[in-house]
């Protein structure tokens, strides 16, 4: 069962920034921000966004592969296995 999400209203994050910023850090749990009632941010942590962040460049270059595949230009396997490990260290924190 998905956790319920963690909505709190701009004043809290006012009132309660620190202690917001200590809870997205240590749960990795997003926090969503409301301001008159509707969702206006998302905060996350520094490392699920970082993350993120990894899996959406990783999702490009997939992206980029299939219309270069279906364009037909081709890459050698070793090429592409280099290149795919070289992105993989460049990754590691």
């Amino acid at each position: 069962m998905p956790a319920i999400p963690k909505i709190i209203p701009i004043s809290d994050l006012r009132q309660n920034a620190s202690d917001v910023v200590k809870s997205v850090s240590s749960s990795r749990e997003p926090v969503f921000i409301t301001q008159r009632g509707r969702a206006t941010a998302v905060m996350v942590s520094m490392e699920v966004y970082q993350n993120s962040q990894h899996e959406m460049d990783v999702l490009h270059l997939l992206a980029r592969g299939e219309k270069e595949i279906e364009a037909g230009i081709g890459h050698e396997l070793d090429d592409v296995l280099k290149e795919a490990d070289r992105f993989l260290e460049a990754a590691k924190p």
